[in-house]
């Protein structure tokens, strides 16, 4: 039985997916991976082959709406599908869904699923927004439901997801459904750290405008005024994105010593153990991994009230939920913790055990094995 998972960036497989890919191949399924960016001799491609897995380089651009070069990566999976034959195939990301699983039902793959990580650009913003981006949002909204009558199940990440789906009419009334928390994280893997003696707040992003970079910025500059003491911590990169944060605007946050810049982590938790409490004011998310990696370590979360972000956090329990786009109350819940240090402590034991209830990852996974009929209860 073979199993081809499509994906639009190939360091998401082990980063995201490794442990699914784990319990794929302990399931006896020959494991396919497909992503772009893995021509032969690559790192990342000898990684994916050494744990035992068949790669194929795909020609998908992760970015930008292009007709020809998206028919082009379409047919190419079609063919891929037709020469490998698959069994399984599940698709992750936007383009990897919609092309994907129409690749998968022209080749007559008979298991075909979809997994909705986030909506990602299109759909953020508010609905007046005009012009380019409330453009787009019609176009992928028409293709999601295109790629997503072919599959028997979607999966999603947060419930907030699934109904926004149903609401748009991209999921047909009676179309299979289940949500499932998150991509879970590795609690063995993030185990809790001790805090540091110096409060020290740290969020982890791709640098865009969407994951409330510019907040957490602005509420760091407010809070030195007072507290020049506090360390706030930014690390991720600037993505392709019509949404990025400008390349002068990081400079001016760490020139002006708001914010430490970190760059890109290759592995996060150090990063997670230096600070006292993690912040993600996020505009929407699937759900959100930094997050679930921060509680499994022990510590207390900042994060908005928004889907996919709120189901991580009971609020004042493991953390303060806040408005979306709000520095007034990022700002106000940063100096809740700073006013009572032994507050970090405590509500980061319980994230590590939310974490370990609820996102642990061999749970998570177990569930999508059962509802693609991989593996029973």
């Amino acid at each position: 039985m073979k199993f081809l998972l499509i994906a639009g960036f190939p360091d998401s497989l082990l980063q995201f997916r490794g442990p699914l890919i784990d319990a794929l191949l302990a399931a006896d399924l020959q494991v396919h991976v497909a992503a772009p960016g893995l021509p032969a001799g690559d790192a990342m491609r000898q990684r994916l082959e050494a744990r035992g897995l068949v790669v194929h380089d795909i020609p998908l651009r992760r970015t930008g709406m292009n007709p020809a070069a998206d028919l082009k990566c379409m047919l190419y999976l079609w063919r891929l599908m037709r020469r490998i034959r698959p069994q399984f195939v599940l698709g992750y990301t936007i383009k990897p869904v919609i092309y994907g699983s129409l690749a998968a039902w022209l080749a007559r793959v008979p298991r075909r699923f979809a997994l909705i990580t986030g909506l990602g650009y299109a759909f953020q913003g508010r609905e007046e927004d005009a012009g380019a981006r409330r453009l787009l949002r019609s176009l992928v909204q028409g293709l999601y439901a295109l790629g997503l009558r072919r599959v028997r199940k979607v999966f999603f990440q947060n419930p907030d997801d699934e109904a926004l789906f149903r609401k748009l009419g991209i999921l047909r009334p009676g179309a299979r459904a289940c949500v499932v928390n998150g991509s879970g994280v590795d609690v063995a893997e993030h185990q809790p750290a001790a805090l540091p003696a110096a409060p020290h707040f740290l969020l982890i992003a791709r640098l865009l405008g969407d994951k409330g970079v510019r907040e957490y910025a602005q509420a760091a500059a407010r809070i030195r005024l007072r507290r020049p003491d506090v360390i706030f911590s930014l690390a991720g990169w600037i993505d392709e994105n019509p949404d990025a944060i400008a390349p002068a605007e990081l400079e001016a946050w760490t020139s002006q010593g708001t914010l430490n810049y970190w760059g890109r982590l290759s592995d996060v938790r150090p990063a997670i153990a230096a600070c006292s409490v993690y912040v993600l004011p996020s505009y929407r998310e699937g759900t959100p991994r930094t997050v679930l990696e921060a509680m499994a370590m022990g510590r207390a979360v900042i994060t908005t009230d928004a889907p996919g972000c709120r189901e991580t956090v009971v609020d004042g329990v493991n953390g303060y939920l806040v408005p979306v786009r709000s520095v007034d109350a990022l700002a106000a819940a940063m100096q809740r913790f700073l006013d009572d240090p032994q507050m970090a402590r405590d509500m980061g034991a319980r994230s590590r055990e939310i974490a370990e209830s609820k996102y642990d990852v061999h749970k998570v996974n177990a569930i999508m094995l059962r509802e693609m009929n991989i593996a029973d209860d």
